[in-house]
């Protein structure tokens, strides 16, 4: 029997760490499967045959997106062809919506079945999307338990997997073993995590840091650890810490080892995204932050529908964890935010008790579900 070809894009790199596992589990139940297209180093460690890599796609903000649009928009038109000229059994579209839905439409057009993994934020802004989502997806893989009411009620089919990092992340995190992998210590230590794109860096790390050097010059014992993801975000880093002597000072730079990281702290200082979900998981207090381009921020603002940016506060419906956005995070309000739960020891068991709720509720054989739902979707 001839290989046949899952196709798969991943967006960013938190895609290539969501569709890695599912890979993997594809692969073992299906000995023909033959994985390839937009792909991150989880994938291709998994065996997905990379046609371009992750960082193709890797571009933030509505004001960013403008500039790189042209190539975009050929590479689409690239992935399509090669996707129909090989004859996909589906394609799976990871996160990514701006690019996704729209190719996925394309290709379901033309016969391909097709899957989205993680659901757009409709529940939160773009509510139009929903409708995108019934043209481009045979099948939605959902990771939060909430969003099968709203699939349901739309008529659209929808699978609900959990959430991948719930299984790859302990229950129970041990914190003295992860600073002993990393050689670091602190009372407190403080993990920084300004994100995995160049433009976010660019925008938070600054205010993060300034923020560092508040709490160092607050309390002697204090240090910080901030994980590099890559090595171009590395240099990034070290210019900008550089810029802050104060904070560098008490500060070790680590490659990737985000989760080593997070584990390791006591709280954490981390912009929105997917890594608020990974600090809650590991039951760490934290404040969120985010800072963009003011046109790209002031676009999101208008479509925004939910008080939160941050997942842990989505997730519990309420005001968890500080968020400090934009004009709002100024380094100051950031390190007193962090100071006054770390100072508080009933405030932290809370949120502890809150997050190990939370991680049970997300916490699926989700690659097994996955790939089951995306075998179903292969063969109709």
């Amino acid at each position: 029997m001839a290989d046949r070809l899952f196709a798969f894009v991943a967006g960013e790199a938190s895609g290539d760490l969501l569709a890695a596992p599912v890979i993997g589990a594809l692969r073992r139940r299906d000995r023909h499967a033959r994985c390839a297209g937009i792909a991150g180093d989880r994938m291709i460690a998994q065996g997905c045959e990379a046609w371009w890599h992750v960082r193709e796609l890797s571009v933030r903000g509505y004001a960013e997106v403008i500039g790189e649009l042209p190539r975009l928009l050929r590479l689409r038109a690239q992935l399509r062809e090669r996707v129909l000229r090989e004859q996909a059994s589906v394609f799976v579209g990871v996160d990514a919506p701006d690019f996704n839905l729209r190719l996925e439409t394309r290709l379901r057009e033309a016969g391909v079945p097709t899957v989205h993994y993680v659901s757009p934020s409709i529940w939160a802004w773009r509510r139009d999307r929903i409708e995108k989502i019934r043209r481009a997806a045979d099948r939605v893989l959902l990771v939060f338990p909430f969003e099968q009411a709203i699939y349901d009620r739309a008529g659209i089919a929808a699978t609900y997997v959990g959430h991948p990092l719930a299984s790859e992340i302990p229950l129970a995190p041990d914190t003295r073993a992860a600073r002993a992998r990393l050689g670091v210590d602190g009372d407190p230590l403080i993990a920084a995590l300004p994100g995995s794109r160049r433009a976010e860096v660019d925008h938070i790390a600054p205010v993060l840091f300034d923020a560092l050097a508040r709490l160092a010059r607050r309390d002697p014992g204090a240090r910080f650890v901030v994980p590099a993801a890559g090595v171009e975000l590395r240099g990034r880093l070290e210019a900008l810490l550089a810029a802050a002597p104060d904070a560098a000072l008490y500060t070790t730079l680590v490659d990737g080892r985000s989760h080593d990281c997070i584990e390791a702290a006591d709280g954490a200082l981390v912009a929105s995204g997917t890594a608020t979900l990974e600090v809650a998981l590991y039951k760490k207090p934290m404040v969120i932050v985010y800072r963009m381009p003011r046109v790209s921020w002031w676009i999101m603002r208008r479509m925004g529908y939910l008080p939160w940016v941050g997942l842990p506060n989505i997730l519990a419906n309420e005001s968890l964890v500080p968020e400090l956005l934009q004009d709002d995070a100024n380094a100051q309000a950031i390190a007193d935010a962090l100071m006054r739960q770390l100072d508080d020891p009933a405030r932290c068991e809370q949120l502890r008790e809150r997050f190990a709720a939370l991680h049970e509720t997300l916490r699926r054989d989700t690659p097994a579900l996955a790939a089951d739902a995306i075998l179903e979707t292969a063969k109709r």
